[in-house]
């Protein structure tokens, strides 16, 4: 089995206008499938009909960005929960709390947050957070919210060495960009080096993030990830299709994907 990307945004305009080169350059460097993600209702909506444009190829997830929590109205909310029923729908997220950038007030992420964990509470899909510097505030709203053992992943992990295993603690896992590549991130490389195999998984974020050799190149696409996949072959010490296998089957069977047609 090859990579899955578990969290990319192809509906982007930076990839939208060139997704077939980029999914075929994705599968050229053995990434095989990509999780696209929306950020908002009509994101989502544009993600499910990329799904549904390349269903042996992408998958959608889609949920409100907290820096979009200002903007939610009533119906946007309930059309976006009806839409997370949609067979292309993998992933609910990413959602969370942004206290970094702040682009929405904090009482609307936190309102908008727990709207959505309320939503979210009754479906059997997992969930994919966004989380920058408000660890504190955000994982005892999962907790609250019945998600203690469930299906959880934080997505562009960056943060320490306690907060992976506050994660880990709860039966939630995280997943790593190219952050990782980069030779200051060594707190960071200490805690995928340590990581368990099983659950290992990696992501792009494009068109951010792009890791070393092509970092600061722009924008960052799908097939990058098999660079963040061979940074950490070499940082554990194993074979890379070894590990390239390990992180496919991870996330097929995290996010419960089936197998693409032949």
């Amino acid at each position: 089995m090859g990579l899955i990307d578990s969290h990319a945004h192809l509906t982007f305009p930076e990839l939208r206008d060139q997704v077939e080169d980029v999914l075929d350059r994705a599968s050229e460097a053995g990434v095989e499938r990509v999780i696209t993600i929306g950020i908002d209702l009509n994101d989502t909506r544009d993600a499910v009909a990329l799904a549904r444009e390349h269903p042996d190829r992408v998958h959608a997830a889609g949920a409100i960005h907290p820096h979009e929590a200002s903007k939610v109205t009533d119906a946007g909310m309930e059309a976006l929960t009806q839409l997370w029923d949609d067979p292309a729908v993998v992933g609910l997220g990413e959602m969370g709390l942004d206290y970094h950038y702040d682009f929405s007030d904090r009482q609307s992420q936190r309102s908008v947050f727990a709207r959505q964990l309320e939503a979210a509470v009754a479906r059997k899909k997992p969930l994919i957070i966004h989380c920058r510097k408000a660890f504190d505030d955000l994982v005892p709203m999962l907790v609250d919210h019945g998600f203690a053992g469930r299906d959880v992943v934080f997505h562009c992990f960056s943060g320490t060495a306690d907060e992976a295993a506050r994660v880990a603690r709860h039966g939630w896992r995280i997943s790593f960009t190219g952050i990782v590549t980069f030779p200051k991130s060594t707190e960071l490389h200490e805690i995928a080096k340590a990581y368990s195999a099983d659950e290992l998984m990696i992501e792009t974020d494009s068109p951010y993030l792009s890791p070393v050799p092509v970092r600061g190149k722009r924008p960052n696409e799908p097939a990058y990830l098999a660079h963040t996949a061979k940074f950490l072959a070499d940082l554990r010490g194993i074979d890379y299709d070894e590990l390239a296998g390990q992180i496919g089957q991870n996330t097929q069977a995290f996010f419960r994907l089936s197998e693409p047609e032949l």
